[in-house]
């Protein structure tokens, strides 16, 4: 047993440099953004899609597919607009012109890392061909259940609501990103270094000349690790009181589902594994859960006059988390 725990120990931290090249590349590319970059890598170790919202221009495609250069696997881009078909991103069946039968011709959303692009320009109808593989990793056509390579990860932008041409994405939608996430404006002095790599043209050199630093095989054994991070049921239980409050206050309309709470949980293991522990402490809680749970929830028309969705959840959680503390020294 101790020269099993002695090869565990020494694999994990072999993923942990891998993990730091994987940050390091990332942090080149999306400058000044380290915090983002911790939610972003963060929310797929623990398994989960991600969609990135904001304004145009601040690097939420630049993210996605740096990450998928910087794994690996099989990467596709699906460009959303409002004619596209559930038959252009699942795939189809066509006519084979040899054998006169019916085959199978695969979509893009056929791939590791999938890149959906301003996905709130497309119809609900074309939206709703993501549901069953955001939540199966399969999808059906013609009554066969085709499953999809592993990992599978959805990484979706879209831009605010206030754009031309934007829609509001389903609840059961949302539901199923793990975490959403915005990027914002750079700082001046970021601003300046990204003005100076496109002045002395090292950007579009430094973004083409990169490799993958870790393997999908690499990145499927980091989230399996991070799963084993043990959870104490102190912390469970602190988790369905956060969840109650949101299910029984009256500014809520739609409180926190139970795959948000298994969410939450894994982007909490996910935070300790990738914090180099292999154990949950309430922080990890507290820090996933600002970007793990806010598009769960509804408020209602008035309480969304009064406060934001993040503002809301981030008062419930730290107040739990106060009387958890307070609980935790009375029990000593």
């Amino acid at each position: 047993m101790e020269a099993i725990a002695i090869i565990i120990s020494s694999r994990h931290k072999e993923n942990q440099i891998l993990l730091q090249r994987l940050y390091t590349r990332l942090e080149s590319v999306l400058l000044g953004k380290r915090a983002v970059i911790h939610q972003f890598v963060t929310s797929l170790m623990a398994g989960g899609h991600v969609l990135l919202e904001d304004i145009p221009g601040v690097g939420k495609t630049l993210l996605a597919s740096s990450f998928a250069a910087a794994v690996g696997g099989e990467y596709k881009r699906i460009q959303f607009t409002s004619d596209m078909l559930p038959a252009d991103v699942i795939g189809g069946l066509v006519l084979d012109s040899k054998t006169g039968e019916l085959v199978y011709r695969p979509g893009p959303i056929v791939a590791n890392i999938v890149l959906a692009d301003e996905i709130n320009r497309t119809s609900p109808r074309t939206q709703s061909a993501l549901l069953e593989v955001m939540e199966e990793r399969a999808f059906t056509i013609d009554g066969k259940t085709r499953r999809l390579p592993a990992p599978f990860m959805i990484i979706a932008t879209q831009n605010p609501l206030a754009f031309e041409g934007t829609s509001q994405l389903p609840e059961a939608q949302l539901d199923r990103f793990i975490a959403r996430i915005a990027i914002g404006y750079p700082d001046a002095a970021d601003e300046l270094r990204l003005l100076e790599q496109f002045a002395e043209r090292k950007r579009s050199e430094m973004l083409s000349k990169a490799a993958p630093v870790l393997s999908v095989q690499e990145w499927l054994e980091m989230q399996a690790e991070a799963r084993t991070a043990h959870v104490d049921r102190s912390l469970l239980e602190y988790m369905l009181q956060v969840a109650a409050a949101t299910r029984e206050s009256d500014k809520v309309l739609l409180g926190i589902s139970p795959r948000a709470m298994r969410d939450w949980l894994r982007t909490a293991q996910a935070s300790a594994y990738i914090a180099g522990r292999s154990y949950v402490i309430p922080d990890d809680l507290l820090e996933t859960a600002l970007f793990a749970l806010p598009h769960r929830i509804r408020l209602t028309p008035e309480a969304s006059y009064e406060t934001s969705k993040s503002s809301f959840l981030e008062h419930i959680v730290r107040s739990k988390l106060s009387l958890f503390y307070t609980r935790s020294e009375r029990a000593r």
